[in-house]
């Protein structure tokens, strides 16, 4: 596979665990009726605060842009995940499902939850049973899903 091509399988797994992921958290927000996080959007104001990109238009517009980012960056950190992936794999590290489930999970809890901590948005040490499994079972979703179609994305084995 080229490299072109292992990030293009690599991209769209992320992406198709990132709807794994997003869909695990929606069902949680439904079945225990809580409310959305906030902690998206909380990165994205410290991020614009600690960078001094300011994010234009009028409170309104700032916050419905701010809205918008919150998922975006969700969205880049899964498919940056799946990408990374699928290059490992092209360049022929592939440990077998339990192990890309597992790296695909891990990468997207340190990539999702890294920099939210690093900004002091949110301190995982801090975290109840219930935020801790809150957050595992949608990013297991994540690795079990973005697993899976990274396997089904393997060109299949030349014969001879």
């Amino acid at each position: 596979m080229t490299i072109k091509g292992a990030l293009a399988a690599g991209a769209l797994a992320g992406a198709a665990g990132t709807t794994a992921l997003n869909t695990v958290a929606y069902l949680d927000m439904v079945w225990r009726a809580r409310a959305a996080s906030s902690t998206p959007e909380a990165t994205v104001k410290k991020l614009a605060d600690v960078t001094g990109i300011p994010i234009p238009g009028t409170e309104d517009e700032r916050t419905n842009r701010i809205a918008g980012l919150g998922p975006l960056m969700g969205l880049m950190a899964g498919i940056s995940v799946g990408a990374v992936l699928g290059l490992v794999r092209g360049a022929g590290y592939r440990p077998g499902p339990l192990g890309t489930c597992l790296a695909a999970t891990a990468g997207a809890l340190v990539v999702g939850n890294g920099p939210m901590t690093a900004l002091g948005v949110t301190d995982p040490r801090t975290w109840s049973r219930t935020d801790w499994l809150s957050d595992i079972f949608p990013h297991l979703a994540y690795g079990i899903t973005a697993a899976a179609a990274l396997r089904a994305l393997d060109p299949e084995p030349s014969a001879g």
